[in-house]
């Protein structure tokens, strides 16, 4: 005969099996089924398919036709003839050669002289704020706007300002586009991509640790290492991606070439991207053009591979 304080382990142990059991047998399976959102997501897609593909086929399409509105009976299909003609055009190389141009000189502006205004607006000084507003508000205004700014109030060799400076001081006035084109092309983009180049550095400057940089100065570092040795290596991340953005957009400049010099004077500031707008639209010939399009798409994303394999490992460290 079993006392009962011996048998009360064994009910307490059998009460809690059977609630575990019965908490097992409430609990709500859960669901295998993978939620269907191929339904919500479809026309978004399919919409941005047709933005990208339907353009890039028809580019291609056009590129391997003679097509020139000036003269609409010579049509049929071309081959590799329109890619032909503009490779053995000196104009082509011209323009190549002046968006590598563009693009380096821009950068290394932009790039060295956002760092230093990065390294200065970090400081503290009277009026700190409102000089960060001034000097990133021209990253704001129109391409167009800009151009036509620097074109009339600024480097117009009788009503500009820096004309007005030259002859105050008995001074020729520089006529800048029409003596330094590709100079003055370099200006502009460069002041419109400041802005842009010192809002990325400077949050990067604003991140830095200043108890390192407090260590360092302890252990004897000046302010020029400091800035090589600690500043530098740590904006080098931050540096990568505003030439990576950069470079993309300058790729494709065309409004301040327009509106300023028209690609001129002769093809002293033809770009690619404005070779490709005399081509069409001055030249009526969409074949040409076409195939201008397709090296500016393939030159694009293989400019694009390279920075997102070096930005990537810079990542990765």
């Amino acid at each position: 005969m079993i006392r009962p304080d011996h048998g009360r382990p064994f009910r307490e142990e059998a009460v809690i099996s059977v609630s575990a059991a019965s908490s097992e047998f409430h609990k709500p399976a859960r669901s295998t089924r993978k939620p269907r959102t191929l339904a919500l997501v479809a026309p978004s897609v399919i919409v941005l398919l047709l933005w990208m593909i339907v353009p890039l086929v028809m580019t291609l399409w056009f590129s391997l036709q003679y097509y020139n509105l000036l003269n609409p009976a010579a049509e049929g299909f071309a081959g590799l003839d329109n890619y032909r003609y503009l490779v053995t055009d000196p104009d082509f190389w011209v323009s190549l050669e002046n968006t590598l141009v563009l693009l380096g000189s821009v950068l290394v502006i932009t790039v060295v002289f956002g760092t230093l205004l990065a390294v200065l607006y970090d400081q503290p000084f009277p009026g700190r704020n409102v000089a960060r507003l001034l000097v990133i508000a021209p990253f704001f205004v129109m391409p167009t706007v800009s151009a036509l700014v620097w074109k009339n109030l600024m480097m117009h060799p009788i009503y500009g300002v820096l004309g007005f400076l030259a002859r105050s001081v008995g001074l020729e006035p520089v006529d800048w586009f029409a003596q330094y084109p590709m100079a003055s092309v370099i200006i502009i983009l460069s002041w419109e991509w400041l802005p842009f180049a010192l809002l990325i550095l400077l949050t990067a400057v604003q991140s830095l640790d200043h108890e390192q940089r407090e260590a360092a100065r302890m252990d004897g570092a000046g302010p020029i290492a400091q800035f090589f040795y600690i500043t530098l290596p740590h904006l080098s991340r931050a540096i990568s991606v505003v030439i990576m953005i950069e470079t993309i957009f300058l790729l494709t400049i065309f409004a301040e070439i327009f509106v300023t010099t028209a690609g001129g004077p002769g093809n002293a500031t033809t770009n690619l991207a404005f070779l490709i707008y005399a081509r069409a639209l001055i030249q009526f010939d969409v074949g040409g053009a076409s195939a201008g399009g397709v090296v500016a798409i393939l030159l694009a994303n293989v400019v694009a591979f390279f920075l997102v394999r070096t930005i990537a490992r810079r990542l990765e460290v």
